[in-house]
């Protein structure tokens, strides 16, 4: 499935930002989607999940409080409301969709589906 992405840019420390990801040609529900992020020179990690059905959600530890993943089936998007930023926020967001049921899918390898990256960049 293609997924496409929207949102992004350049915040202040301590703003907010949201990004969003559709997949295109195919339904949220069918997937476990999941949000990554990837900072220069670093892996790409695990950020948020979340599973239909049951709407169940995970976080990356230390993420929880400050980042909020949310699907809306109706408009087939899912979202990654992001508070509080930090510097070390800043990085390549990507969006990824698993066939697999579970918020427990916290590597890339377990994601076949993939966004083209949407760039957030924390600073003053």
């Amino acid at each position: 499935v293609q997924l496409v992405e929207a949102g992004g840019g350049l915040v202040q420390p301590g703003g907010s930002l949201s990004v969003s990801c559709t997949p295109s040609g195919d339904y949220i529900t069918s997937y476990t989607m999941a949000w990554f992020r990837q900072a220069p020179g670093k892996e790409r990690e695990f950020v948020a999940a979340t599973t239909w059905p049951g709407g169940s959600v995970g976080y990356a530890d230390g993420l929880q409080g400050r980042f909020t993943i949310s699907r809306d089936n109706g408009k087939n998007t899912v979202y990654l409301q992001m508070d509080d930023l930090k510097a070390e926020d800043t990085a390549v967001y990507y969006c990824a969709a698993s066939s697999r049921w579970g918020t427990t899918q916290r590597t890339p390898s377990e994601y076949q589906s993939w966004g083209q990256g949407t760039q957030v960049t924390v600073s003053s």
